[in-house]
């Protein structure tokens, strides 16, 4: 029997993306959000939900670009202070002793010490209540050397990429591999 939660913000996996944005004085701010992820594949498409009173919002909105950065379990400190605190106030990438790096495809920096970057330019705005949408096509997607897997694509292994779990507010590693996608199914 199941029991009803009622209408809340929570599904699995939440994942953690930390968004670079320039603000209108070019100082790079870095935001941590949960509500996002891939929408579409031609053209190739990630999606970010932002509430409106944020930094970074006003930041795309004016840009037109943003990065998404995918931090590694090491760096789970980090992301959890890139949302806590305002680029309004504080200069995150200097509190995090992070080398901000202008992309070379968008108006938007990651940071260097970033082991998986990607690169995106706003494609579309949808505005949904408290949230903005912002829709980015991804122009390129960086991944430092040592987390490229024999395939030559990312190795999750490797990166070590963290979860965020909205009911109860905390950070979780990802899990054990259960078997290979597009395939495990045709055993029923």
């Amino acid at each position: 029997m199941k029991k009803s939660l009622g209408a809340k913000t929570i599904i699995y996996p939440t994942p953690v993306l930390i968004i670079g944005t320039y603000d209108s004085q070019e100082r790079p701010n870095l935001m941590a959000a949960a509500w996002g992820g891939i929408c579409c594949s031609i053209p190739p498409c990630v999606a970010v939900s932002l509430r409106k009173a944020t930094y970074s919002h006003g930041n795309i909105k004016q840009r037109k670009a943003f990065t998404i950065n995918i931090l590694s379990e090491n760096m789970v400190k980090e992301a959890d202070y890139y949302g806590i605190v305002s680029g309004r106030n504080e200069d995150k990438f200097v509190r995090t002793n992070i080398t901000p790096v202008k992309s070379d495809l968008v108006d938007a920096p990651y940071g260097k010490q970033f082991p998986f970057v990607v690169e995106c330019r706003l494609l579309k705005t949808i505005e949904i209540g408290l949230h903005t949408q912002f829709i980015g096509e991804i122009l390129d997607v960086k991944v430092e050397k040592s987390m490229i897997g024999p395939t030559g694509l990312p190795d999750i292994g490797k990166l070590k990429p963290f979860l965020f779990d909205p009911a109860t507010r905390n950070y979780l590693s990802t899990g054990k591999r259960l078997g290979k996608a597009f395939s495990i199914g045709r055993e029923i």
